[in-house]
């Protein structure tokens, strides 16, 4: 890459770190947003993010901020990695503060509850005419920190975005891929954790291979199922950001909405899982959202309902994990190609 752009991250999390660290790696200037004003002076004094990711040393290239509008001053491009909850706000805060070309890239896995509306749909609402995409795969910050090679998937419907996200993120040990199905790969990134959940209660009760076998398949089937009606393509859920994330995140103690399936197999009450936390496990907001919209389309989601049960109902974990993995379907591939 020729020229050196600014970039903004939003967002003081190990993935917005992690992702943010890579690109000033790469010779760029980087401003690392967060709301804490005193990690943001530790991240800038001891070059390091100590609450998300110790020991990972951070480029010289990059700075921390605790105000948005130093923070996004005259960058090229902003990656959102805030939690879906808090999304919309601080786009909408954006919006009056960056230039018509500024490129905005979302990095967030999760689905605004009001209206079901996936992280590129608030984009083009709150930030109209801007360039836009969205970035998933199996990414676990802590092993992207340690220089495992690892892929991702920037998704947009301009190539001059997908081919400028590449070239600022990759590297030896980060690959990144392209894609024009934005919905296909924001669904992908957000549905799976709902699935890890599942497959962190799973692990708890100790269930064998073949059932890890058939829930990773039955859930990647009920995922794309319901993405086709969302206007999807299914065959976006064969890459990294539907089956790649799917098997890391349904597989790793490093995915927090895998932990939280573990803890309420334990015995441990949601509330509790989740007070635990230092950060946000988008599956169980993801959770009662697909549910319902599921519901609303009438999209067959058997291994939804029962998660739904055991969480909001309060029927009993083993009893109904057994019984939802007992249940035959009537096809095993829906979508066929001739």
């Amino acid at each position: 890459m020729d020229r050196m752009y600014r970039v903004a991250v939003l967002g003081g999390g190990s993935f917005g770190t992690v992702i943010g660290n890579m690109i000033a790696e790469n010779g760029h200037e980087v401003r690392l947003w967060l709301r804490n004003t005193a990690r943001a002076a530790q991240i800038n004094a001891e070059r390091e993010n100590a609450e998300y990711l110790p020991g990972y040393t951070l480029s010289d290239h990059l700075q921390a901020y605790a105000e948005l509008e130093q923070a996004v001053e005259n960058v090229d491009l902003v990656f959102v990695a805030v939690p879906s909850a808090s999304f919309r706000e601080v786009v909408a805060d954006l919006q009056h503060r960056v230039t018509p070309d500024t490129v905005i890239i979302s990095l967030t896995k999760g689905i605004e509850a009001c209206g079901f509306k996936l992280m590129s749909q608030v984009l083009r609402e709150e930030m109209p005419g801007h360039p836009i995409g969205v970035l998933s795969g199996p990414n676990l910050a802590r092993e992207i920190a340690a220089g495992h090679i690892s892929g991702s998937v920037i998704a947009s419907e301009l190539p001059e975005v997908t081919r400028l996200v590449h070239d600022l993120l990759h590297c030896r040990s980060f690959l990144i891929f392209s894609s024009h199905d934005m919905f296909g790969v924001e669904l992908g990134g957000a549905l799976k954790n709902v699935y890890a959940i599942l497959a962190g209660i799973g692990a708890s009760l100790s269930f064998g291979e073949n059932t890890v076998g058939m829930l990773l398949t039955r859930s990647l089937a009920e995922m794309s199922r319901f993405a086709v009606h969302m206007g999807a393509n299914p065959m976006t859920f064969l890459g990294l950001s539907g089956v790649g994330d799917l098997v890391v995140t349904c597989s790793s103690p490093l995915s927090r909405n895998y932990r939280v399936g573990m803890a309420l197999a334990e015995g441990e009450g949601l509330e509790s899982v989740l007070a635990g936390m230092d950060q946000v496990a988008e599956g169980i907001n993801t959770l009662a959202l697909l549910k319902r919209e599921a519901d609303r389309r009438e999209v067959e989601m058997p291994l939804v309902q029962g998660l739904y049960q055991m969480l909001h109902e309060k029927q009993p974990v083993e009893a109904v994990f057994n019984a939802m993995m007992s249940t035959e379907e009537a096809q095993d591939v829906e979508f066929v190609v001739r």
